[in-house]
């Protein structure tokens, strides 16, 4: 666990998709320092089924030891956008952090996307944190340790990471570029990262996409958050970094990260777009028990050149030497379809090997 170190007392973060998951924990985090925490989320009325809303994760902040301004904000509405930054800076005076995590998921082929979801994961994960950024980022020129903080992974061009879920991949990355246009944009003036976890979170998407298990496989939230108080803690000079939560905790001393996981021992399941293909999440996903939404379809299968049918007594007699391949053939007890230039081969092949009683 990563001690608070009190650098961001009296800092003002403001916090997309803060009401829950990860969001959350970053806020909980700051406001042990005594920061003040803008929650800019679209949940202001309990959800039947995600725990958590604007005004709950306020109170909680509060209690933690930190001062909330909850903001119902659609981050694809630059209105309600605007509204939320101008009823931060009059509640507390400017804005230091932006911490982008606000984002939409759909795991599913090209064919199998509705342009719906393509929208909404393009207006949220790519537009909104770029529109978000645009509108605060003339207050964080204003702040001494100003901060944008984008929870989205390393470019990884590998195409094992499109072929699966092309509209996602395209949308994550989105926000990703804009680490990466805006660290230079902006370098020297504000410090422009991103953030990704080595391992699954637990939150109340990766219990939806993961199904019942999943849980055990996953750390908590706590461990993004530790790694965001990190890297915010850091000068503004600290920038155009992509970087993983367990890497940035080891550079910070952190040894034992037993105490992050959701079941201490049990092996955890790698997150998308580092190490692990997704073929290979799937697999583990389903050894310890989950059932996962994000199953990458089967190779189809290969169609063989060859089909050759024949009962296990004559294929037994032809390769002893009692039955020959030509009669089997022309008996109808052998049956071969296909490629008939490679059936005559495979015919010959089978004389020459009952002849030598192989």
């Amino acid at each position: 666990m990563l001690q608070n170190t009190g650098k961001l007392a009296g800092c003002t973060l403001f916090i997309t998709g803060a009401s829950r998951g990860i969001g959350k924990a970053i806020a909980l985090k700051a406001a042990k320092d005594g920061a003040n925490i803008v929650i800019a989320a679209k949940t202001a009325e309990p959800h039947p089924k995600l725990p958590g809303t604007i005004y709950t994760a306020a109170q909680e902040v509060e209690a933690a030891g930190g001062r909330a301004l909850p903001c119902i904000v659609d981050i694809r509405d630059e209105q309600q956008v605007g509204d939320a930054v101008k009823k931060a800076i009059d509640t507390f005076g400017g804005i230091d952090i932006l911490v982008n995590n606000a984002s939409a998921i759909n795991l599913t082929g090209t064919l199998d996307t509705p342009m719906k979801k393509v929208d909404l994961m393009l207006g949220i994960n790519l537009r909104g944190t770029y529109l978000t950024s645009k509108l605060v980022i003339p207050h964080l020129l204003k702040s001494r340790r100003p901060h944008i903080l984008n929870l989205s992974p390393p470019l990884n061009l590998n195409p094992v990471w499109f072929k699966n879920h092309t509209a996602y991949t395209m949308a994550k990355y989105g926000m990703s570029m804009c680490v990466l246009g805006m660290a230079e944009e902006f370098r020297g003036q504000i410090a422009v990262n991103a953030l990704w976890p080595k391992t699954a979170i637990q939150t109340a998407a990766m219990d939806m996409l993961g199904g019942d298990g999943i849980g055990k496989q996953c750390r908590t939230a706590d461990i993004m958050a530790d790694a965001a108080y990190a890297i915010l803690s850091q000068p503004k000079d600290y920038t155009g970094h992509f970087l993983v939560d367990e890497d940035v905790l080891r550079g910070h001393g952190v040894k034992d990260f037993d105490h992050y996981a959701v079941q201490p021992g049990h092996p955890l399941l790698p997150d998308f777009f580092l190490d692990e293909t997704p073929e290979n999440l799937a697999q583990q996903m389903e050894q310890h028990g989950a059932t996962p939404a994000f199953k990458p379809p089967p190779s189809p299968a290969s169609k063989a050149d060859v089909v050759m049918t024949m009962n296990s007594s004559d294929f037994s007699k032809m390769f002893a030497g009692k039955l020959k391949p030509t009669f089997a053939f022309m008996s109808g007890k052998l049956r071969i379809k296909g490629d008939m230039t490679l059936a005559i081969k495979l015919e010959k092949l089978m004389g020459r090997m009952s002849k030598a009683k192989l």
